[in-house]
């Protein structure tokens, strides 16, 4: 299962109205809950990750790797224009739900900053989900205009992470 099947499934679950779904497969198993307990329009949701029992203990601080192809989101952000005097300026996203990294590793400087010009293909940063760190790649030449998401932050779904001007 993908990250891309994972996501589809949690907002499956979320419109569902469910409380809690379990899935076990032969080498994972991942229990989705939603809050019964709030009263808003959407529902939060948790997801857990539980690794076979034969799997090597995670190290505790985030270190950038290359994570399987099966399980890998696309390592390119999702790139839109932005509105009013930043009309020229592309908007980086991120293409997956998770924690987002400014470094590859805490010991180790950041992938780029406010002023870097940046090739297509270069890595901005590192997201984690699920114990598994994408490397979110540019897919535009330019200069980073504007770091929006603050480092070791939560980020969602089609978060803008970055604005990069192309000229």
């Amino acid at each position: 299962m993908d990250v891309k099947e994972i996501q589809n499934l949690i907002k499956f679950v979320a419109k569902s109205g469910a409380h809690e779904v379990k899935l076990e497969m032969e080498d994972f198993k991942i229990t989705i809950k939603t809050a019964a307990d709030q009263i808003v329009p959407e529902q939060q949701t948790i997801v857990q990750h539980m690794p076979p029992m034969a799997a090597a203990p995670v190290a505790a601080a985030p270190v950038a790797s290359t994570p399987p192809a099966e399980a890998a989101a696309p390592a390119a952000a999702a790139a839109t224009e932005t509105p009013k005097d930043e009309d020229h300026l592309i908007t980086v996203k991120s293409p997956i739900i998770g924690t987002f990294y400014r470094k590859p590793s805490p010991d180790k400087p950041t992938f780029v900053e406010i002023g870097s010009t940046v090739n297509q293909g270069d890595v901005l940063c590192v997201i984690e989900a699920m114990k598994l760190f994408n490397e979110i790649e540019s897919e535009f030449s330019g200069k980073i205009v504007k770091i929006l998401v603050d480092d070791a932050s939560p980020v969602e779904f089609d978060q803008p992470l970055f604005l990069i001007d192309p000229s």
